[in-house]
């Protein structure tokens, strides 16, 4: 019937592609019933057919009425099949108990207590210079092995800018605080309007640091614990600055070197270097 039903559509004018799939079938099964002469002619596609292993509604009704009891309500599939191979009964797979309780829109949290929440961290976009500055500290090695000095560094993440560095024996959150009063009076912009990110260590997160930035009224910013790319761009920055040809390949003899080699990265990093994003 099906092969008379193409050949009439072949006859009329149409495409035999076109015209096996209209009826359901492939080119390459017209021609295979073909071949088989006669008794090919007939449409043997019987479908899908159910699996061997699946479930009947009684087994369905039985696998939602025992992880719904009293006794494993509160329980996870995943917990239910271990609790019942403990005691040698196998009713269903972890995966099928799932799948049959978002059948019945009953896969949700199970436990009394709250449910997990994740929340997405307030995002700081910038669409101009001093609105966004990002900070962090990073070591300069000092010429006795296992001492450093420390460079603190503010950059403007639109600009790309370095708008306020020091160079410390010392790591200080008072120090840097120091440095906040300073960029804010540098940029010359409402305090209030300006965001600061840096990570969470003791000198972005110290008493002195912590009332300056109240004080100064700017939104603070920190980076998520255990998320060690979430403040990209200064630590781009330090990279650029350590494989430098220029960065010295020796210790630093004395604080001052270490300013003035700053200093003069400073320039050609703000006045000559080609910024590109990351």
């Amino acid at each position: 019937m099906i092969m008379q039903l193409v050949d009439e559509a072949v006859t009329a004018g149409a495409r035999l592609q076109r015209a096996c799939q209209t009826v359901g079938v492939t080119a390459r099964t017209l021609q295979r019933w073909r071949e088989q002469g006669a008794e090919g002619g007939a449409d043997r596609r019987c479908g899908f057919g159910a699996p061997a292993n699946r479930l009947s509604d009684t087994e369905r009704r039985r696998v939602l009425r025992l992880v719904n009891g009293p006794a494993y309500r509160d329980l996870s599939p995943k917990q239910i099949v271990a609790k019942l191979a403990d005691e040698g009964v196998y009713v269903a797979s972890e995966s099928t108990m799932y799948r049959l309780l978002r059948e019945a829109k009953q896969n949700a949290y199970r436990q009394r207590s709250k449910p997990p929440q994740s929340t997405k961290p307030p995002e700081r976009v910038a669409t101009g210079p001093a609105q966004v500055l990002s900070w962090d500290i990073t070591y300069l090695p000092a010429v006795v092995r296992g001492t450093f000095f420390y460079l603190y560094m503010f950059q403007d993440i639109w600009s790309r800018k370095i708008v306020g560095w020091a160079v410390h024996d010392r790591e200080d959150n008072e120090l840097a605080a120091e440095l906040l009063v300073d960029v804010c009076n540098g940029l010359g912009v409402d305090s209030s309007e300006l965001a600061v990110h840096s990570d969470n260590g003791s000198a972005m997160k110290g008493a002195t640091m912590l009332a300056t930035i109240r004080s100064l009224g700017v939104c603070p910013s920190y980076s998520r614990p255990g998320v060690c790319d979430d403040n990209p761009f200064i630590e781009a920055l330090f990279r650029t600055m350590k494989y430098r040809p220029t960065y010295p390949d020796r210790p630093f003899e004395s604080l001052d070197e270490a300013r003035e080699w700053v200093a003069h990265f400073v320039r050609w990093y703000n006045h000559e270097h080609l910024h590109s994003t990351i």
